[in-house]
């Protein structure tokens, strides 16, 4: 295919102001080559370049032609699409005229711009636009990019502009329109309480969608279901009952959750204020015991508080009422420790004997003889106990029901009493009175390693995940890392021995034989940057004897102690005064069907 030529002229002139401008006259007949070659140069500076060349011939050949001529030679195109890019070529190539101005006094570059397009170019766009809708739309992009690639920045720069709305789609709007309310409904579920407002103010379209989607209650029901405390508000205000339910005439609407929310979150931070100023209210159940006084051991529910005494018995308490619902006797020792689950309770004794109790009945199931001196501590889960006592042994139990009890292991190790046990499907951790924390292997009973760290005998530990946080006679608390055996923190602030250790995701709580129990902040006691001032968050006093056993969870603590009375402290129901009440009347959420 035979193509002619352009012949450009260049006019050159010096300015007094040492300017140099440069005149470009285009005589067109037809033309292919890209503007970019006009001058064979690839850059503006070598562009300046050969502007200073020209400046330097002398005057007489100010004004020179130069013929510039060029073959378009492609043979991966096909016939219509050369033909189609001559056209657009002869469009892009229209006479123009150019200024560059260079300006050596301060070293700045002005652009070229372009004037205003000239002669047929409405008939040859048409013609353009005719072709290019015939060409699929791979031969389409792939020409696109030609010519995008022969343009300047200054064009890609417009054409980003233009093309950046296009790309924009408001997927949620558009979704519902097909039919797919439940695709936009799902996405925006996984947004947070700050995006789902935000989104709401979007449009009316996703305020729509949000609220015929019922948002705010499934973001509630999502943290009842993943947050301890959550859950525990929801049972406590009694808002539960709205949640985990399909549309009924029962189930508010969308509003009701949306208002709730702010409600709930504000709850949380009065609670979490209360635990870090130590408001309360306190309530006191004296034991009573007809000999010797002490409450060596407890466990509570919603319903109800298991202890187990130092006259040998072990009474059931109505949360509610604190009154003694049951007692049951049969050790001939102390009850040192204690587990219940829903069907029942087993204990252990200075009598050296484990007793298996109807949760319901009261009546013993199962007695297990098998430590020589008292059982100090025991632990069940899944099938799975381990017992342990003062005659330094550990006994791993295979527990089937409550009547088919069979001993799996004895392990042995420590030099001295094993005082406390826990385990999880991967480690049992022991300590002992001999200053040490063991480790062994849950499914294969061998031993694993060795925490070394307290100076002197370990009363209490208690181990989930990778932490292990345990309590000594040295009066101090260590934090441990289980896998390597290295300790990440001690917490000094006890005046006698630590007797009881508890720890959540957010708190250590711990009561010691100074009669005094102890808040710490667990995440900053894992941050070694954290000052060890900065570490107790209260310190709660009210007990007059030693701290043998405490629980806790979002709302409350739940201590017994050598005084024979157990302590209730209730971080959720606090008199608006900060002055500790009996019992401060419950915050309740009510919705009224219209």
């Amino acid at each position: 295919m035979a193509y002619s030529h352009s012949v450009f002229l260049f006019s050159l002139s010096v300015s007094p102001s040492l300017s140099l401008s440069l005149s470009l006259s285009l005589s067109h007949t037809q033309c292919s080559l890209p503007r970019s070659v006009w001058l064979g140069c690839s850059s503006v500076a070598e562009s300046l370049c050969a502007l200073r060349c020209l400046q330097s011939l002398p005057s007489s050949r100010a004004h020179n032609q130069v013929l510039l001529s060029s073959s378009l030679r492609s043979s991966c195109l096909s016939v219509r699409l050369i033909q189609f890019w001559h056209v657009c070529v002869l469009i892009f190539t229209q006479p123009l005229s150019y200024c560059l101005c260079v300006q050596f006094g301060n070293g700045s570059v002005a652009g070229l711009r372009k004037r205003t397009s000239q002669g047929n170019f409405e008939k040859e766009k048409d013609l353009c636009i005719q072709l290019f809708d015939q060409w699929s739309e791979s031969d389409q992009v792939e020409f696109v990019e030609h010519l995008i690639s022969r343009m300047c920045h200054y064009q890609h720069g417009h054409i980003n502009s233009y093309l950046k709305p296009m790309l924009q789609r408001d997927f949620i709007t558009a979704l519902p329109a097909q039919g797919l309310d439940h695709i936009a409904e799902n996405i925006l579920s996984f947004l947070d309480a700050h995006s789902l407002c935000s989104a709401e103010l979007v449009c009316r379209e996703w305020q729509r969608v949000i609220s015929d989607g019922m948002l705010w209650k499934k973001l509630i029901e999502r943290m009842v279901r993943t947050d301890p405390l959550w859950k525990g508000l929801s049972e406590r205000h009694q808002w539960e009952k709205y949640l985990f339910k399909n549309r009924t005439n029962e189930v508010p609407p969308n509003s009701y959750y949306h208002s709730l929310y702010p409600t709930i979150i504000q709850d949380i931070e009065t609670i979490e204020a209360n635990w870090r100023c130590g408001r309360h209210n306190l309530q006191r159940i004296q034991c009573r015991s007809e000999n010797s006084k002490g409450v060596y051991c407890l466990q509570y529910d919603d319903d109800k508080i298991i202890s187990g005494l130092r006259d040998n018995s072990i009474k059931i308490w109505d949360k509610q009422s604190l009154e003694c619902l049951k007692v049951l006797t049969g050790h001939t020792g102390s009850v040192l420790c204690l587990q219940y689950d829903d069907r029942v309770i087993v204990t252990g004794s200075s009598d050296s004997t484990v007793r298996v109790w109807d949760g319901v009945s009261g009546e013993v199931l199962n007695t297990l003889i098998h430590h020589n001196e008292a059982v100090l501590h025991l632990r069940f889960c899944n099938g799975l106990m381990v017992t342990c006592s003062k005659d330094r042994s550990i006994a791993v139990w295979d527990m089937a029901s409550a009547t088919d009890i069979s001993l799996r292991r004895v392990l042995v190790g420590h030099r001295a009493a094993v005082n406390v046990v826990d385990f999880d499907d991967k480690y049992i951790v022991s300590a002992s009175g001999d200053r040490t924390i063991k480790v062994w292997s849950t499914s294969t009973c061998e031993f694993v390693r060795t925490l070394n760290g307290h100076k002197r005998g370990i009363a209490c530990l208690q181990y989930r995940d990778r932490l292990v946080v345990s309590g000594s006679s040295d009066n101090t608390i260590r934090l441990w890392d289980i896998e390597c055996g290295a300790c990440l923190r001690v917490l000094e602030g006890h005046e006698e021995l630590v007797r009881c250790i508890r720890f959540d995701n957010k708190r250590i709580v711990s009561g010691a034989y100074d009669g005094k129990i102890k808040v710490w902040d667990l995440q900053a006691a894992l941050d070694p940057r954290a000052p060890a001032s900065t570490l107790c968050l209260r310190t709660l006093v009210e007990h007059s004897g030693r701290v043998f056993r405490l629980q806790f969870d979002e709302f409350q603590i739940i201590s017994s102690s050598h005084d024979d009375t157990i302590l209730i402290w209730d971080f959720l129901n606090v008199s608006t005064n900060g002055q500790p009440e009996r019992r401060s009347p419950s915050r309740t959420y009510t919705y009224v069907s219209r």
